[in-house]
This record gives structure tokens, C-alpha cells and sequence, in this order.
């Protein structure tokens, strides 16, 4: 089998013209719309769909490795494609494992359309496991939903948004449903991302006013707390492999910029380049090292994940550990790289600068610092005594 070629699908030239761009979205607080654009042309929005369907026929393994590669030239477009590749990702965890209900997600894929993620809330530390949405039978076997989704990324121009919500009124109730509904006038999204960093994903609140999702595209209907269905560990793996990809990239990319701005500055008191200051070089090292270790281990997950590998109850631990792990590393590496770099990197058109308030982005998304510690230590110590 001939080795993966991550540039057959983001060829160099598409990546250096996203590169380009991306200073010009951060500051002007746009979507990344050319991007989407030359990556959708370019069949990037079906890397995940077999090939049997119309789609590239990759796994998440090589879909990690892109993730990573398009996140060295702009962070907020691979964050914000991400959400997309999310329900492509689920929907290729269904078919692997002989699940029907999400054919069209990827024949939508094939047929350009955007699907956005719309499952977070404010205030909702169940996450997947509870809603605050409500989600209402309607006479056709479909459900309306009314509630607020927060950080829903690709707002300007989803044309698909994957939610869910709890159907407290059925007589089995209470239910989550994960459906899957278009723009309508019950579907507002406010114009309020004005943020740190990550701004080209544009991840708007997006309020619901029994915004109807049919019969045909209502995907799941489960018990409300933690539950093995497909549809949530779909969606966990597949999110959070996918999430430490961006950051792995984002640290690739400040260990790239601090080893060519090491070895451009020269030292006035030893005339040499910092690449031979000892301080200079343990720092490098150091990123190195932590950065090293990400890839390998998002490979072995994602490896797992298509080749339906059982991890029991540890799949949990497992996804949101290697999450954890991408974010903090990333962090740690943009930190030294601005140091490497010195107070040239301080002026918000240097490149790490930009790179340094992405990353900072990481520790909200699921799992948290906190919801990860808290996985962790239930696996190794069990749950809390009552």
C-alpha cells in the first residue's frame, strides 16, 4: 500500500493562499468564505465519505493528519471546517459499523453542503448526555425545537445544523433526539462573535423557535444520560480526535516559526546566531519534545476508531485525555515559541501572536480540564462515594 500523501488533498499552492488569508479574517472578524470555498471545490468537505458514495474514502487517521496540516496555515478555518467533518466523521462511524440513518449527511457532503454543529448550551456540563433544548413530536414523525445553541461554528453559511434536544412530553419520556434541521425563519443566529482569537470560525449563538427537523432526518432517539449508542461515541470520538488535530497543528506551526526565527536573529554580544544560545536551543528542545508526542498518539486513536477497536468503558478516558493533552501541549509550545521569538512576536501582526490567542481557545471546548480530570480519575479510582 503506497504511503498517505497528505498534499494529493491540500496541495501545497491551496495551502499557502489560506495561509495568506488568514491574517486578513482574524482582523477583520470575518468568515474564512475563500477558504471554504477553494476547500469545497477542492473535495475537501468529503475527505470522510466512501468512495463508493462519491467521497475520497479516508479514515479519520488521514483526516487527523489533514486537520493538522491545514491548521499550520490558519487555526480558525481548520476549527471551523472541523465542525463539518464532525458529522461526515459520525456518519462513517455509523457506516463501519452497519448503522443506517446518516446517508444523506455524506451525500450532502458529495453535494457541497455544510453541515454545522449545533449541540452546546450555555450552562449544559451534561454536554452530550442532557439538553436544554426542547424537542417536540410534530404529526409527521418529526420534531420541533426550541431552545439556544452556543458556539455553533460556520454560522454565515451551514446549510445543515446537526442539534439535539430532550422530547420531555412523548409517553417514554424523557428522550434525547439528534436531528438534523435546515435554515428557516425559526432559525436565528446572532451576530455576537467578537472574540480573543479564533474569530474565522465565526461560532454565533444560534436561537431556536420550533425549528422543524423531518422524519427523514431525525437521526437518533436515546435515553437522556450516558449512553453507548453510536450517535454519542460518534460524535465524542470523532470531536475530539478532530479537536487535538487543530491544536497539534497550531503547535507545529509556532515550533516551525520559532526554529526559523532562531536561526535569522543574531546575538550583538556573541555574534552568532540564537540557535547556538544554549537558553534558545533547551527551549526548542523542549517544545520538541512535547509536540512529538501528539501525532503518534492521535494516529493509534484515530487508527482504533475506523478499525472499530473495543475500548470498553476506556474509550471515554482515552478521547477526552488525548484532547486534554493536544491543548495543554499546544499552549505550553505557543508559550516557548514566543519567547524563542522575543518581543517582536508581542505586535499582533506577527504570526504568534495570532497563534498565541487561538490556542488559548482549546480549554473550552468539551472536554474541559475538569471534565477530563474528572473521567480520569473515575477510571482509575471509580466514581464518588455516595
Amino acid at each position: 500500500m503506497s504511503a498517505f500523501d497528505p498534499s494529493t488533498y491540500l496541495p501545497d499552492d491551496l495551502l499557502d493562499r489560506i495561509r495568506e488569508r488568514a491574517p486578513q479574517y482574524d482582523r477583520d472578524n470575518t468568515f474564512p468564505q475563500q477558504d471554504l470555498d477553494e476547500l469545497r471545490d477542492a473535495g475537501y468537505l468529503s475527505i470522510l465519505v466512501p468512495t463508493e458514495r462519491g467521497g475520497a474514502g479516508l479514515g479519520l487517521a488521514e483526516a487527523a493528519i489533514l486537520q493538522q496540516r491545514l491548521a499550520t496555515a490558519a487555526p480558525a478555518t481548520a476549527l471551523a471546517i472541523n465542525m463539518h467533518l464532525v458529522w461526515t466523521g459520525v456518519a462513517k462511524v455509523f457506516s463501519d459499523r452497519g448503522v443506517p440513518g446518516l446517508e444523506f449527511v455524506q451525500d450532502g457532503a458529495v453535494a457541497g453542503e455544510v453541515f454545522a454543529f449545533g449541540i452546546s448550551e450555555g450552562g449544559n456540563d451534561l454536554v452530550l448526555f442532557g439538553s436544554d433544548t426542547d424537542a417536540v413530536p410534530t404529526a409527521d414523525g418529526g420534531y420541533a425545537f426550541t431552545g439556544t445553541k452556543i458556539f455553533t461554528s460556520l454560522a454565515p453559511v451551514w446549510t445543515r445544523l446537526g442539534l439535539h434536544g430532550l422530547d420531555t412530553t412523548s409517553e417514554d419520556a424523557p428522550k434525547l433526539v439528534f436531528a438534523f434541521v435546515e435554515r428557516s425563519d425559526a432559525v436565528v443566529t446572532s451576530d455576537d462573535w467578537d472574540t480573543l482569537g479564533m474569530r474565522g470560525t465565526q461560532s454565533r449563538t444560534t436561537r431556536l423557535d420550533g425549528a422543524v427537523a423531518d422524519a427523514a432526518h431525525v437521526v437518533r432517539r436515546i435515553d437522556a444520560g450516558p449512553s453507548p449508542d453510536p450517535i454519542v461515541f460518534g460524535i465524542f470520538s470523532v470531536f475530539e480526535i478532530l479537536l487535538a488535530s487543530v491544536y497539534t497543528g497550531i503547535a507545529r506551526r509556532a515550533l516551525e516559526l520559532a526554529v526559523q526565527t532562531a536561526q535569522a536573529r543574531r546575538s550583538k554580544r556573541t555574534g552568532t546566531s540564537y540557535s547556538q544560545d544554549p537558553d534558545i536551543r533547551w527551549r526548542v528542545a523542549d517544545m520538541g519534545l512535547a509536540y512529538d508526542a501528539l501525532p503518534v498518539q492521535i494516529a493509534a486513536l484515530a487508527r482504533d476508531v475506523d478499525e472499530c477497536a473495543d475500548h470498553g468503558a476506556r474509550w471515554f478516558t482515552l478521547l477526552s485525555g488525548l484532547k486534554h493533552r493536544a491543548v495543554m501541549m499546544a499552549k505550553h509550545v505557543v508559550d516557548q515559541a514566543m519567547l524563542v521569538a522575543g518581543g517582536g512576536s508581542y505586535f499582533s501582526a506577527n504570526e504568534l501572536s495570532r497563534l498565541y490567542r487561538d490556542v488559548l481557545a482549546g480549554a473550552f471546548h468539551p472536554s474541559d480540564p475538569e471534565s477530563a480530570h474528572s473521567t480520569a480519575a473515575t477510571a482509575w479510582l471509580g466514581p464518588i462515594e455516595s
